[in-house]
């Protein structure tokens, strides 16, 4: 193989290698918050809301976990996690609100707090699950201020971008989930047993486990590139001998 050859495997080596630590660092910059993953997003539908809780604070272990329902929820079910206690908090509201079946109700459901039965590893994750029913509010993005207390110090993920900001120019953002326009044939029914089970098996979301398959995927085809590459260069035609009479 000539040298030009062999300079241009090496560079493509290095900038896909290169490219397997920035997807990485990315993906550890995109956990490195308490987040919500739905499962739906669809205005007025049922839906799981996963909150994953990826750390500590620095170096304590988490021993309470407050989420903060926005104004558009009333109530919310938490799914029984064995490493947790829950309860419900609620608050009265400034004035009757009509359901659409007709009711009127003066409280609501504020907060849902989970408490570790023992402190939660700041090395190791957990995953909290909700259902709830989501509001008429297609193309509006509700916000579940989180507060995470620890062994030692405590979190408040509950910044709400201003306009012009992302999530990602804020030091501890809200969870946050966008609702998209209904089902045109709608959502009548809660999530199924099953389902929950299914959820709050959850210890990752599904675009964190695609980038981990991408990235593992382009490593493996790296190393397979490697060794073919030396398997040619060990691999030379015999030269045949000529006998000379």
């Amino acid at each position: 193989m000539k040298k030009s050859s062999l300079r241009r495997t090496l560079s493509a080596t290095a900038v896909a290698g290169g490219t397997a630590a920035l997807m990485m660092a990315g993906i550890a910059g995109a956990s490195a918050h308490v987040s919500v993953d739905p499962n739906k997003t669809a205005a007025n539908s049922y839906a799981l809301l996963t909150f994953g809780v990826p750390h500590g604070c620095g170096t304590s272990g988490t021993t309470k976990i407050a989420i903060s329902l926005p104004e558009e929820l009333t109530d919310a079910t938490p799914t029984v996690n064995a490493n947790w206690t829950v309860e419900k908090v609620t608050e009265n509201l400034t004035e009757p609100r009509k359901l659409e079946d007709g009711t009127s109700i003066t409280k609501r459901t504020s907060q849902i707090v989970y408490t570790a039965k023992a402190p939660l590893d700041p090395h190791m994750r957990d995953a909290l699950v909700l259902s709830v029913k989501l509001p008429d509010a297609a193309g509006k993005t509700i916000y579940f201020p989180t507060y995470q207390t620890c062994e030692t110090g405590k979190t408040d993920w509950i910044e709400i971008p201003k306009d012009g900001q992302s999530e990602d120019d804020l030091k501890s953002p809200a969870p946050a989930i966008a609702i998209t326009p209904a089902d045109a044939a709608g959502d009548h029914h809660a999530a199924s047993t099953e389902s929950t089970e299914q959820a709050a098996a959850v210890t990752d979301d599904g675009s964190q486990a695609r980038s981990w398959a991408g990235l593992i995927a382009g490593i493996a085809g790296l190393g397979l590139g490697g060794a073919a590459f030396f398997r040619s260069r060990s691999a030379k035609p015999a030269v045949a001998k000529v006998d000379s009479k």
